[in-house]
């Protein structure tokens, strides 16, 4: 009987180069889908308790989801998953482009890597099967060098890579891996791992059919969802969302946001419609999380308005079976660098209000040459923003950081600092890291200027406004995340309309009630991590969930890819199992989930005396509590307890 799964993964040891097959029992795929879900269950067994994430015993793997390839929209996704030399813990980093189907025409649902080459190799894998390759010629070059080299040796555009930068190869702790000339699974530091293993790129040239149960139930599901997505209205004018994000700050209320809304911004513009949206109605942190809207002001980020970026636009840029193409590529002035992918929106805050940066073209050039180093703009942008503050408190000095002059929006200063990170060449070998990393060296309360949660750099969205992301942050497997949940996540996905037993949302709330710690909270952040990790098990984009279960038919797709007849009640109760998988990989591993806690600062501790955030504060400990009492662990300690282990069936 056809399935949406291929039913094996490949296993690759970089020391002794064999590479396995092997078969992965249907039940597996019923119990944990594949995905996110496959690499917890089997990096939880493979990876041993203490491993050294930079060392051989390490395990990175690379997966597509459970739907990919089977006529579905928007799930196109893979990702890179093993143990974060970051955080320490269950790492995973998410991306688009095309490399998810390519790895399931090449016959796998997954490819994992332990051990470590001697010297540089790349996997290339064809009809003909998987082969390691040298790769001494790619070492050194840039992602896109390293891209464009193999399309031409290999003589084939059809080619998929997945491969690192410098960064990667020297090992930074925030450097990502890179797909399509610059998309990036940036997060976790996974590309660092690709780096110890001496692992330059991973190249796909399959063209194995992936199959599903029922394509006509999925394409006759798929027109209904389609009606939806081409719902756009006539939006002209980037800089009124500006306006809108100001009067959403100046009201009392909080309105119910159906996704169906931001879905036409995205389409219009991508994730930079809401640049200054976010600034504006204090969503977006700035100046290393102590400054405020008024500090980035309308008249200092009107280089970021939408309308300013999308001109460079030279095309729209499509994910696998994605219609919405919110991505796009635009041309650049500079000599050498002509094009780039379109900088996403927190790319464009991380360099411009978290720095008071506000050179545009700045910003497009700093996006290439870290897409091209491999290393991840987020943490980027918050270890600048460190050093600055740094640099203010006078903990840092002229002669620490080689003369530069590391004041509050000198582009200048921005631009060869992180050239200095991706090199590691001077200070930027103390700033390479990440934050935590860079805090702990430099010592003198430099820690209170660190802006991460269990050593990952925050996203650019603030939990003091929504504080559904500031539990996120610190109750995640994966810390730092901003892509699991939020309190305007549940809003989009209502998840309501297809699970009587979840919390409905009122169409107004006043603001202050966002910030009660309440179980009502917690019933809906937890159903927002169930279903991420479901939906990271079939390779589903956040941006597709937010049309909503009702418009998106995810569940019942599920079942007519698979001959299944799984309710949405169990698909949630699998995104818990994954969650508990991912938090039992930390605890082996010894990692205390009381430790992984976000800065003060973002959390209002202290509380901002002015701007859009002013006055708020979270009490994120018991936020945290009953967020772990929801998955039934430890409400006190975050671990799983035995009887749900059992109840889940992972206690294997």
């Amino acid at each position: 009987m056809d399935k949406g799964y291929m039913g094996k993964v490949l296993f690759v040891d970089l020391t002794t180069q064999e590479i396995t097959e092997e078969p992965v029992p249907d039940d597996v795929y019923r119990r944990f889908l594949s995905g996110v879900g496959l690499a917890a269950y089997l990096l939880y067994r493979r990876i041993p308790a203490g491993a050294d994430p930079l060392g051989p015993d390490n395990i990175i793997g690379f997966v597509s989801g459970l739907l990919t390839g089977t006529s579905t929209l928007f799930t196109g996704r893979w990702m890179a998953v093993g143990k974060s030399p970051l955080t320490g813990t269950w790492g995973d980093a998410n991306c688009g482009g095309t490399f998810s189907p390519a790895i399931k025409k090449c016959g796998y649902d997954g490819i994992f890597f332990s051990g470590a080459s001697p010297n540089p190799v790349y996997l290339y894998i064809d009809n003909r099967g998987p082969k390691l390759r040298d790769a001494s010629e790619l070492w050194g070059m840039d992602a896109i060098e390293t891209e464009n080299t193999l399309i031409r040796k290999l003589g084939s555009k059809r080619i998929k890579t997945a491969c690192i930068g410098p960064a990667g190869e020297n090992m930074s702790l925030i450097s990502g891996i890179s797909n399509d000339k610059g998309r990036m699974a940036a997060r976790s530091g996974l590309g660092a791992v690709m780096g110890s293993k001496k692992l330059k790129a991973v190249v796909l040239n399959g063209t194995g059919k992936i199959k599903a149960y029922n394509r006509k139930e999925i394409k006759r599901l798929r027109l209904t969802a389609l009606a939806y997505v081409r719902v756009q209205p006539k939006l002209k004018f980037g800089v009124l969302n500006a306006y809108l994000g100001g009067f959403m700050r100046k009201i009392p209320y909080q309105m119910f946001m159906d996704g169906i809304i931001y879905q036409t911004m995205l389409k219009k513009w991508g994730t930079i419609s809401v640049n200054q949206f976010g600034v504006e109605m204090g969503d977006t942190p700035v100046k290393n999380w102590k400054g405020t809207n008024e500090d980035f002001n309308l008249k200092k980020s009107k280089n970021i308005n939408p309308d300013r970026i999308t001109k460079f636009e030279i095309k729209k840029y499509f994910c696998y079976s994605c219609p919405l193409g919110c991505g796009g590529i635009c041309s650049m002035k500079h000599e050498k660098y002509k094009t780039t992918h379109k900088p996403e929106y927190e790319t464009v805050l991380a360099l411009s209000g978290l720095l008071m940066n506000e050179d545009i073209d700045s910003i497009f050039y700093l996006n290439e040459i870290l897409n091209r180093a491999g290393m991840d703009t987020i943490s980027a942008g918050h270890t600048v923003a460190f050093a600055f503050e740094c640099y203010e408190q006078g903990i840092i000095t002229k002669k620490d950081t080689d003369g530069l002059e590391l004041t509050w929006g000198n582009t200048d200063a921005v631009l060869q600092l992180v050239e200095k990170m991706i090199r590691r060449e001077g200070i930027g070998d103390l700033l390479a890291d990440g934050v935590k990393v860079a805090a702990k060296k430099l010592g003198k309360g430099s820690e209170r200027y660190a802006m991460h949660s269990g050593g990952q750099e925050l996203a650019m969205h603030d939990g003091r406004n929504d504080p559904g992301y500031a539990l996120h942050y610190n109750v995640e497997p994966t810390p730092g995340r901003h892509t699991m949940g939020s309190q305007i996540y549940y809003d989009m996905f209502q998840l309501w309309k297809k699970i009587d037993s979840l919390p409905r949302v009122k169409f107004f709330i006043t603001k202050d009630s966002k910030y009660v710690a309440d179980e009502e909270k917690a019933i809906k952040a937890a159903a927002c991590s169930k279903f991420m990790n479901f939906a990271n098990g079939i390779g589903l984009c956040l941006f597709g969930a937010f049309l909503g279960v009702h418009r998106l038919p995810v569940f019942e797709w599920v079942n007519a890819a698979n001959a299944w007849d799984k309710t949405p009640e169990e698909y949630m109760e699998i995104g818990a199992a994954i969650q508990t998988l991912k938090q039992q990989f930390n605890v082996k591993h010894g990692i205390d989930p009381k430790k992984i806690k976000a800065n003060e600062r973002t959390v209002g501790r202290p509380i901002m005396l002015k701007g859009a955030n002013k006055g708020r504060s979270l009490d994120i400990e018991k936020m945290t509590s009953d967020y772990w009492k929801l998955f039934d662990w430890d409400a006190d300690t975050g671990k799983p307890v035995e009887e749900t282990i059992k109840k889940l069936g992972i206690e294997e």
